[in-house]
């Protein structure tokens, strides 16, 4: 039986416009388990992001609550958030946000610098470990203007990992890339899962729900579909994208 490592229940944000409330989740009850790869998915507009930041801490809910580690995120002051994030969790965009006038390696280290809880020569170690891993080890003195944007997301993966979060978070991370690199860093990403890695990912992409191990379907703020898939195989990719689709459609995608 797998662990739950988040856990939402009647979950909902809204907000109001023109005098009346617009709710973009509606009581969502949602568990995220230890060692998956779990992807939402959903029409543009469904709630999609606004439920990974809900989940995350990186905006707040309305109602409801969001259980991590037997502590209610809803509830968590901004200061206990902030730790929170620094330290349990890792977050990737599509934009990657990196500080254009350090280098890669820096990019990547500075947020382990702020763990209190390692030495220098401990975060100099782990991000050299990373680089390696996301093979931009023979540019990780380069400036984010002189790489790929494929190397920048990887740089960005990286430096999500640096504090060994126990969940990765992933918006659209390949959304701004060409197919190429997309592939690349979908194989960076399926990797990491299989090392352990906890991934929750909104996407839109068929190629990236592809490497998922869950799949749920948003649909006007609620949760009505969920697949599970066997891990990620390139040789039975093309059974497995019929497969997706088939249930895409019957989620009227």
């Amino acid at each position: 039986m797998k662990n739950t490592i988040l856990e939402a229940r009647a979950l909902s944000k809204s907000f109001a416009h023109n005098g009346g409330q617009v709710h973009i989740l509606t009581g969502v009850d949602l568990d995220i388990y230890e060692g998956d790869f779990t992807v939402i998915m959903g029409a543009s507009g469904s709630g999609k992001s606004t439920m990974l930041y809900a989940l995350s801490g990186m905006d707040k809910a309305t109602a409801g609550r969001v259980m991590y580690k037997g502590k209610d995120i809803v509830a968590m002051n901004e200061s206990q958030l902030a730790t929170l994030r620094h330290s349990d969790f890792g977050f990737v965009f599509q934009q990657m946000h990196l500080v254009s006038n350090l280098t890669l390696f820096e990019n990547i280290a500075v947020p382990g610098y702020l763990n209190k809880e390692k030495t220098t020569a401990e975060v100099r170690q782990r991000a050299d470990e990373l680089i390696k891993k996301m093979n931009i080890d023979s540019i990780k003195t380069h400036l984010p203007s002189q790489v790929s944007g494929g190397e920048q997301q990887r740089c960005a993966v990286a430096r999500a990992l640096i504090n060994e979060p126990g969940l990765l978070f992933a918006d659209e991370p390949t959304g701004a890339l060409n197919r190429r690199n997309t592939t690349e860093v979908l194989d960076l990403l399926t990797e990491l899962n299989r090392d352990g890695q906890s991934i929750l990912m909104v996407t839109h992409d068929i190629r990236a729900a592809l490497r998922a191990s869950r799949l749920l379907y948003l649909s006007d703020g609620k949760v009505i579909g969920e697949m599970t898939l066997p891990p990620y195989d390139k040789e039975s990719e093309k059974s497995r994208e019929a497969q997706v689709n088939a249930w895409l459609s019957s989620m009227e995608w």
